[in-house]
């Protein structure tokens, strides 16, 4: 009987807009692209070494998260949030967030909620507490509206996200402590099942949040 040679697989092919997108959209979330900068078809897809279809799919799906908004035929900008829709934003998300509590009470994993919180204390110990404390947030504040069972309801609190993002990044303010024990308050009365203690967390958190932002823009 022949022996025979399994062949090596196949390499993965690679998503050209897929990789475009996640360039960019880093790019912007790294403020490396601020708000209000040029982002021009051409000269990305030439930056990228990739053709322009694959380019121009990227940034229409970005546009569509309210990352960009349309500048010409072939260019956008990074879109520039005011202190006015940061603010009407986080209002929204804490109607929104408030509701997806109530949805995902008691549905959580227990190791997933350990693992967040593991997450959150190693903020004081990083050297790089920013980029970390970015992606924490996001696990923490998309962990009801994910779980909670609402796919729609989940889409527009991560929209709202990206306004209050996009405010920020234009204007970084030095929250990282006191997000980190304000989220670990939450994660304290979700871990308790207590729907409504998460509530009054998550409405500390925003007013505080609000209340310095406030201070900020006001100088």
């Amino acid at each position: 009987m022949r022996s025979t040679k399994r062949l090596p697989a196949e390499p993965t092919p690679i998503n050209l807009g897929d990789l475009a997108y996640h360039t960019i959209r880093q790019l912007i979330l790294q403020r490396e692209l601020p708000g209000g900068s040029a982002v021009v078809e051409g000269r990305l897809a030439e930056e990228l070494n990739i053709s322009r279809t694959p380019m121009r799919e990227a940034l229409v799906r970005l546009e569509g998260e309210g990352l960009l908004v349309r500048a010409g035929a072939r260019s956008y900008s990074v879109r520039t949030v005011k202190a006015s829709e940061h603010f009407q934003s986080l209002q929204v998300r804490e109607w929104l967030e408030s509701k997806a509590i109530e949805l995902a009470i008691g549905k959580i994993p227990k190791d997933k909620i350990s693992d967040l919180r593991e997450r959150i204390e190693a903020l004081k110990d990083s050297n790089h507490q920013e980029p970390i404390h970015w992606q924490v947030d996001d696990m923490l504040h998309m962990l009801c509206p994910e779980a909670s069972g609402n796919v729609v309801l989940a889409r527009l609190i991560a929209q709202a996200r990206v306004s209050n993002r996009l405010f920020e990044l234009m204007d970084p303010f030095g929250r990282v402590d006191d997000d980190r024990a304000e989220h670990l308050a939450i994660l304290d009365a979700l871990e308790a099942g207590d729907a409504e203690a998460a509530k009054r967390a998550l409405a500390t958190h925003f007013k505080n949040l609000g209340d310095y932002v406030m201070k900020r823009v006001r100088g």
